[in-house]
């Protein structure tokens, strides 16, 4: 079925854990910040250095300096060298089988004075990235900068494992932990249920028959919510939970449907005779932006919801396979030749047309919560990474992943 090619995107991803930074803002607008292990060095240790300096980078508020320092937890001063920092941060991290502890220390070393001290515990020891992203996020916070929570969520995404198997997993934002929820047959285009990340909706399938769920991540119980012959894709729920947006086809050609949670209801929004994909809701709800194949090749369209009506809003490139919105925000994805997708950012209205990648095949792109950073895979001939670009410094980070296909994935 041809709309599965629209739909669907499934990259290969390789690598370890280094993250590339690309740089656009200037250095001295930024606080220099040492990072110092106070811990007895480990390899885990060493791995929560490598995260600070990562979430460090990514706030936009702190140049880090990446060399991995040890020193006493107690030490205010440090060495003389790192007197030219700003900030000196010192962390201790104790693992145990039941409560793995991360004490950290913010001090301005040119007068010793210990700007702000926090201790951090999680009971899975697997978990340990988050206590970083939460000293980090906290840190930011207490200095006065803009919110950085985002770095504290988790990402949900579906990998394949075989032939007619594929597995969804939550992550970190680094994907330095992953964990398997949901495996065994096919599982397909996890989707946020709620802001709080308490439920998700994905596609199985039930004796060959695609079938949505809901499953709810405290109770571990799910929920069958519909049916489709053909497909059935969750791609947006709107912020109140009440609504969704499905891709269904059950006349063989894929089109946008609104589902209404507390009564089932299903309503049809678009009856375009070819394929129409990947609704998300854009101007706070007024509107639905979808992939369409009305020209011939992939292109970004607008549904109103009030009047109905139809209109292109994308006008760049033959081939914009994926596209996601803020408001009346949209980011999209555009072919601009041979093995080169560069995400753009627009407007629902049709204007702008801000690049934000310059090479490689960069796909997926989801705005965070608060609209100001954007989630994308990236393939290049470096490898392939998931990335993560500040709308507010044009910075951008790069984690190379593993040796899994991924298929779709939300956060």
């Amino acid at each position: 079925m041809r709309f599965w090619l629209v739909l669907l995107l499934t990259v290969s991803l390789f690598g370890g854990f280094d993250a590339k930074l690309t740089i656009s803002k200037k250095a001295d607008q930024r606080v220099h910040v040492a990072v110092i292990d106070g811990s007895f060095p480990t390899e885990r240790t060493r791995k929560l250095h490598a995260i600070f300096v990562a979430d460090l980078k990514i706030s936009s508020h702190f140049l880090p300096d990446e060399m991995y320092r040890t020193g006493s937890y107690d030490s205010k001063r440090g060495t003389p060298a790192l007197r030219t920092q700003r900030y000196t941060i010192t962390y201790r991290y104790d693992e145990k089988d039941t409560d793995n502890t991360l004490w950290v220390k913010v001090v301005n070393p040119a007068n010793a004075k210990v700007i702000m001290e926090g201790r951090y515990a999680v009971s899975n020891p697997a978990k340990y990235p988050f206590l970083v992203h939460k000293a980090v996020s906290e840190i930011n916070a207490h200095l006065g900068y803009g919110s950085i929570d985002w770095i504290n969520r988790y990402v949900v995404f579906a990998r394949y494992t075989g032939r007619k198997q594929s597995e969804i997993l939550l992550a970190d934002y680094t994907f330095h932990y992953t964990k398997v929820i949901i495996h065994g047959g096919l599982n397909l285009f996890p989707h946020w249920g709620d802001p709080q990340q308490k439920s998700l909706y994905y596609t199985a399938y039930v004796q060959g028959r695609p079938t949505l769920y809901r499953l709810d991540l405290q109770t571990g119980k799910r929920k069958i919510i519909t049916h489709s012959t053909g497909m059935i894709v969750c791609s947006d729920v709107r912020k109140d939970g009440r609504t969704l947006l499905l891709t269904m086809a059950p006349d063989g050609q894929s089109d946008i449907y609104a589902y209404a949670v507390a009564t089932g209801k299903t309503t049809r929004l678009t009856t375009f005779r070819g394929i129409d994909v990947n609704g998300v809701y854009a101007d706070q709800g007024a509107s639905v932006v979808f992939v369409s194949n009305r020209l011939g090749y992939p292109g970004i369209f607008k549904r109103d919801m009030a009047s109905g009506s139809v209109s292109q809003v994308v006008f760049h490139g033959k081939n914009n396979n994926s596209v996601d919105a803020y408001g009346d925000t949209i980011v999209y994805s555009a072919r601009e030749g041979q093995g080169v997708f560069n995400l753009y950012l627009s407007h629902t209205d049709g204007r702008g047309g801000r690049p934000l990648t310059l090479s490689g095949i960069n796909q997926f792109p989801r705005f965070s919560p608060d609209g100001k950073t954007i989630l994308y895979i990236k393939r290049s001939y470096e490898g392939n990474a998931i990335g993560y670009l500040s709308l507010t410094t044009n910075q951008s980070l790069l984690f190379p992943l593993g040796d899994r296909k991924i298929q779709s994935l939300d956060w």
